[in-house]
């Protein structure tokens, strides 16, 4: 298993963040190598249900995101399903008497199999970690463009 996280803080209260992120479009649209995001369905739990397609090294891989936990402006978690199986975390914390907000995002995954040699462990690692910091920069970029806007 692999585990990247990142920490982020934007210029925007938890609520602006989450409603954004609560959008699986708006993750395909901060995320560079979320290619496809299709069959968005709503689950009872206030979560989402849908399928995707990552770019990992130019290999298309389709799964699953199911959520198991929605908590308005707190936390959403989803477990990954297909090719690349593990879990997404994403939290956010009020600060700035709320006016901001302190987003970790962390991702639990196994490597798959058609690219798990020893050598290219590294390099999915080093990619996946760029990917999530461009992913954070783009949130905060959106969110406090349109604060400003």
């Amino acid at each position: 298993m692999v585990t990247i996280g990142e920490t982020i803080e934007i210029d925007a209260p938890p609520e602006q963040v989450f409603d954004y992120l609560d959008d699986p479009h708006n993750h395909a649209a901060v995320t560079p190598s979320l290619t496809d995001v299709d069959d968005v369905e709503p689950l009872e739990n206030g979560g989402k249900r849908l399928s995707f397609t990552y770019q990992m090294l130019g290999i298309g891989l389709d799964g699953e995101l199911v959520q198991t936990h929605h908590e308005p402006n707190g936390r959403m978690t989803f477990d990954m399903h297909g090719v690349l199986e593990g879990e997404i975390d994403l939290e956010f914390e009020a600060i700035d008497g709320g006016a901001g907000t302190r987003m970790t995002y962390t991702c639990t995954y196994d490597i798959p199999g058609r690219v798990t040699s020893a050598a290219a462990s590294p390099v999915v690692k080093r990619y996946n970690e760029r990917d999530l910091r461009t992913t954070l920069e783009n949130v905060k970029t959106a969110l406090e463009a349109s604060a400003t806007s």
